[in-house]
C-alpha cells in the first residue's frame, strides 16, 4: 500500500490563525497528527489524551485538540494529535471522512467518497 502527499490548511476552530503544510496522506493513521510546535503556534491547545498503536505495536498517550483542517477548498473541525516535532504531519482517516474524501492508493490522490444511507 502506498502513501503520497497533499496540501492541507489547519486553522484555530475561533481565531484567524492557520498553518499551511504538506500531509503525508496514508490509510493507516486514525487521527490527524501534527507536530505540537505547529499547533501551538496557531493557538490550538490540548483539551484530553488518546491513546494511540504505533507500528511497531507500542502504544503510546498523546495531547488530543481540536482544530479545522482544509484540503482541496473542503474544511471540517476535526481532531488533531499533538505529535512529536519531528514527525511528519499525518492526514488521518477521521478527518478523511469528514471531508468526505477517500484514498486511491493506486492512483495516489483523494477522491470524492460516495456515501451510502
Amino acid at each position: 500500500m502506498g502513501t503520497f502527499s497533499c496540501e492541507m490548511r489547519i486553522d484555530h476552530m475561533v481565531e484567524e490563525r492557520f498553518i499551511e503544510t504538506v500531509a503525508l496522506v496514508g490509510t493507516g493513521a486514525a487521527i490527524t497528527v501534527v507536530p505540537s510546535t505547529k499547533l501551538a503556534e496557531i493557538g490550538v491547545e490540548p483539551f484530553d489524551t488518546v491513546w494511540l498503536s504505533l507500528a511497531d505495536g507500542h502504544r503510546v498517550e498523546y495531547p488530543l485538540g481540536k482544530a479545522v483542517a482544509t484540503v482541496q477548498g473542503r474544511s471540517i473541525e476535526t481532531l488533531v494529535v499533538f505529535g512529536e516535532d519531528s514527525e511528519t504531519v499525518l492526514l488521518g482517516a477521521y478527518t478523511l471522512e469528514g471531508l468526505r474524501f477517500a484514498v486511491d492508493p493506486v492512483g495516489g490522490r483523494l477522491v470524492e467518497l460516495v456515501g451510502r444511507l
